[in-house]
């Protein structure tokens, strides 16, 4: 592995790293926390926040390689959500975005923050998807995480697409866990192919996997995943997304995984902000999604 200093100065370092010849990755110690971000795929491998756990769960067994999504961190589903087909081509499972190289095109470190910017560029990319875009990432890591997605048409047509924040956050344990707001809010489960079901959610075992769609304006904006056991409050707010996402595999289908190690699947529980449906683009036109996520002890 070889190691390039970016910047260093008495707050911290931030140093980019080669994993291999795909994977590149910016690596941050600072004195707030540390954190890792991976160029393939543009995407947070890992927070820790000082005094604090990790917060983003990372498996063992993710693959590093061309055109394999790496499992864990914070995996960017776009410029679709789920599987997509149309006129008989099949698109990949949630886009293409995470097995894309990024650029980085903006570093900097302070007192009290880190912040990068990551950019994504390009025109045909897949056969389902030919429009030339840009996708600027904004990341700011500090007491707090911050997450921005600003996507650009650059075309002069409307185009569709649908995103989720595929956040992989580290938990005790699902047994110990609960959002208590999506109790209140309709979901659709994808496991029973049932819609509009609303559930009182006492943990997060597995196998679940659920779209929820939010009943009132400040649940469709934020969510506390409690986890009693390592007594510390997740709180994730969600900005211009409409749904949330609860997904754990189980046991079973976790096994048969392989890039899931064993156990794996009882140290995380996936709470997504996303936009699930197909919404629109104006040409020449650009909308943003976004996270924020910050610890609490309890």
């Amino acid at each position: 592995m070889s190691n390039s200093i970016l910047i260093k100065n008495s707050f911290g370092s931030i140093k980019q790293s080669q994993l291999n010849g795909n994977v590149s990755t910016i690596n941050i110690n600072h004195y707030l926390g540390s954190a890792v971000i991976s160029l393939y795929g543009g995407q947070v491998l890992n927070w820790q926040p000082k005094n604090q756990r990790p917060v983003f769960w990372l498996s063992e067994k993710a693959e590093f390689g061309t055109d394999k999504a790496i499992r864990g961190g914070v995996p960017l589903c776009w410029p679709w959500f789920g599987p997509y087909s149309k006129d008989g081509i099949t698109g990949g499972n949630h886009g293409f975005a995470r097995q894309r190289n990024w650029q980085l095109t903006k570093l900097e470190m302070s007192q009290t923050e880190v912040k990068l910017t990551l950019e994504l560029c390009g025109e045909n990319e897949h056969d389902l998807w030919l429009s030339k875009f840009k996708v600027q990432q904004q990341l700011i890591f500090s007491d707090c995480f911050e997450q921005q997605l600003i996507i650009e048409n650059l075309t002069n047509e409307e185009i569709k697409h649908s995103i989720a924040l595929h956040s992989y956050f580290a938990v005790s344990h699902p047994k110990y866990v609960t959002v208590n707001s999506l109790s209140d809010s309709f979901f659709d489960d994808k496991i029973s192919g049932k819609v509009e079901q609303r559930d009182d959610l006492k943990n997060c075992i597995g196998p679940i996997d659920r779209i929820y769609h939010s009943t009132t304006a400040q649940a469709t904006k934020s969510q506390q995943i409690i986890d009693s056991h390592w007594q510390r409050s997740i709180n994730v707010r969600s900005t211009n997304c409409q749904q949330w996402v609860l997904w754990n595999p189980g046991k079973d289908i976790a096994q048969s995984m392989p890039d899931i190690h064993q156990g794996g699947e009882n140290e995380y529980i996936c709470l997504e902000a996303a936009n699930t449906q197909w919404q629109s683009i104006p040409p020449m036109g650009k909308v943003s999604i976004g996270q924020q996520v910050y610890i609490e002890n309890i």
